[in-house]
């Protein structure tokens, strides 16, 4: 089914229908085919940018300011894994060129970051080693940048798995243009997307307002997250299965459904965990409140936010907890990219959750990005990293955790409709608490 150029769904701004969903691009074939929604397109006033020279349309159904840019997986002529990039903005476009598709690049997985990985400033130059590799990507970027400045909202629909951190994507410095070099998610506004399986629709197709109380689980170990919450109607639970039974059948309007404990990452979907539940598990529950109230779902969890190609099911689709969510009816889903063990960066996000609820007209993007631009300028210029040892060979323990406190500010993804935002309702007094 094509787009109709009079009548199609403009899911960026929140009005029109739904549109067709398409598979997985999981196969060579695939990854050659856009789904149904980017096809059906009218042809630039110009030729896309990048190595291959065809020519890339723009998204019809972009408004001014607005950007798509998709992320596929392939192979290169060697078999291994790589993907490919197409990039929508007005009459600027972006395309990969089909003969030399990237690397996946697993070494810039914030994945990585842990206690057993790599250090956090191999990690680091690693991404922009990655970023500056793929200069027509940052020349695009730059020139939606330029011509749209605050404006711009970028939407990175990303259907390979790789964890590829667009939002430390180290943007070129362009004097011709006044642009200083920095990190993508730092100077944009900007959310993800995933193919949602089952659910009808490929793109986020409408605005969300979540409004309503908080529900949540919190750990033991994270019960002073329920703090943020005091100002708010809230129903805490110390056990998951109140929580889960709650989220089945809500009694009243819910805004954001909170999650604070402790998850688990593998390469299949059995390892895949949140709190004492896995992935199968928490696909089993009706989760009624979501459906109903398209609340925000706030996972402050190490790895919610990592997904598997569920091959060892017999599926080609991307599975993780974001995909779950949003399949479920979530209106937008913040999610970690890594390990966020210690208390510092639990710490971080409950001071998130603090500013979204504190600005309910402020769609939670522009929250998201005003966090990340405050972790970046306390950190100072993009490629002023610190030296793993100093000179006397021994590791800078301070300049790795400066670095750390970047990466964990970065880690935090939403994924959702650019303009979704949250209001949380007022707390009576004598109301709300922990049953």
């Amino acid at each position: 089914m094509g787009v109709d150029p009079q009548h199609g769904a403009r899911w960026l701004s929140g009005t029109g229908s739904m549109v067709r969903r398409a598979s997985l691009p999981g196969l060579k074939e695939a990854a050659r085919r856009a789904p149904a929604s980017l096809r059906n397109l009218r042809q630039p006033r110009e030729a896309a940018l990048g190595v291959g020279g065809a020519a890339a349309n723009p998204y019809r159904r972009l408004q001014e300011g607005e950007a798509v840019l998709y992320v596929v997986r392939a192979h290169d002529s060697a078999g291994r894994d790589a993907y490919r990039v197409a990039g929508w903005c007005g009459d600027l476009a972006v395309r990969g060129a089909a003969q030399s598709p990237r690397l996946s690049a697993p070494g810039t997985g914030l994945g990585n970051v842990r206690r057993d990985g790599e250090y956090p400033a191999d990690v680091l130059h690693a991404i922009h080693l990655w970023s500056r590799n793929q200069p027509e990507l940052g020349d695009w970027l730059n020139r939606i940048r330029a011509r749209h400045d605050t404006a711009l909202r970028l939407l990175v629909w990303d259907d390979t798995g790789y964890e590829l951190p667009w939002e430390l994507f180290l943007l070129p410095e362009d004097r011709r243009q006044g642009l200083q070099e920095a990190w993508l998610g730092a100077e944009v506004v900007m959310s993800r997307w995933t193919t949602v399986h089952d659910s009808g629709h490929d793109l986020p197709h409408e605005t969300t307002a979540a409004r309503g109380r908080v529900l949540g689980y919190l750990h033991h170990e994270m019960a002073d997250d329920g703090q943020v919450f005091l100002p708010y109607a809230h129903q805490l639970h110390a056990r998951m299965g109140a929580f889960l039974q709650a989220l089945d059948t809500p009694d009243e309007p819910t805004g954001l459904i909170y999650m604070g404990c402790h998850g688990t990452y593998g390469e299949t979907l059995p390892r895949l965990t949140l709190g004492n539940r896995t992935w199968a598990e928490l696909n089993g529950q009706a989760m009624g409140a979501l459906r109903a109230d398209r609340s925000l779902v706030c996972l402050n969890a190490c790895h919610s936010g990592r997904a598997v190609v569920n091959s060892a099911q017999g599926e080609q689709a991307l599975r993780g907890f974001a995909e779950l969510f949003l399949r479920k009816g979530a209106g937008g889903c913040i999610v970690t990219a890594g390990q966020v063990g210690d208390k510092e960066a639990r710490a971080l996000i409950r001071r998130l959750v603090e500013q979204v609820a504190q600005h309910p007209q402020r769609p939670v993007t522009h929250t998201l990005l005003s966090f990340r631009a405050r972790a970046a300028e306390d950190f100072g210029p993009p490629t002023a990293v610190p030296p793993i040892r100093d000179d006397d060979g021994r590791v800078d323990e301070s300049g790795q955790k400066r670095i750390l406190r970047l990466l964990y500010a970065f880690m935090f993804h939403y994924y959702g409709h650019p303009l979704t935002t949250l209001r949380l309702t007022a707390r009576e007094a004598g109301k709300g608490g922990a049953p």
